[in-house]
C-alpha cells in the first residue's frame, strides 16, 4: 500500500541533522518513496510503502520529538480511473 504522509517540523534543522546522523531510521519493511519539501521548510510531503500500517508506529515513535505526523492511504490516479470506470 502507499501511504502519504504529512510532516510538520516543529524543528527543521533538528530534523535534518538527526536525518545526517542516524538516516531515515526506517522499520525493515516500510519503504521510502520519496519527498518533497514546503519552500518555507514548515512541511514535509513523503510518499511511502509498506503492507503492514502498524510499522509507522514505530517510525514516528523515532520522530514525535522533532515532527507531527498525518498518515493517509492512498491510490494511485491511474488505479482509480480503472475502478471508476466500470461506472460512467
Amino acid at each position: 500500500m502507499l501511504f502519504m504522509v504529512i510532516e510538520r517540523f516543529k524543528d527543521a534543522k533538528a530534523v535534518y541533522r538527526r536525518v545526517r546522523e542516524k538516516g531515515r531510521i526506517l522499520p525493515e519493511g516500510l519503504k521510502y518513496v520519496g519527498s518533497w519539501v514546503e519552500a518555507n521548510c514548515n512541511r514535509c510531503f513523503q510518499l511511502m510503502e509498506c503492507d503492514d500500517a502498524s510499522l509507522f508506529q514505530k517510525w514516528v515513535i523515532q520522530w514525535s520529538d522533532l515532527v507531527d505526523f498525518e498518515i493517509i492511504p492512498v491510490v494511485e490516479s491511474k488505479q482509480t480511473a480503472k475502478e471508476i470506470e466500470p461506472s460512467l
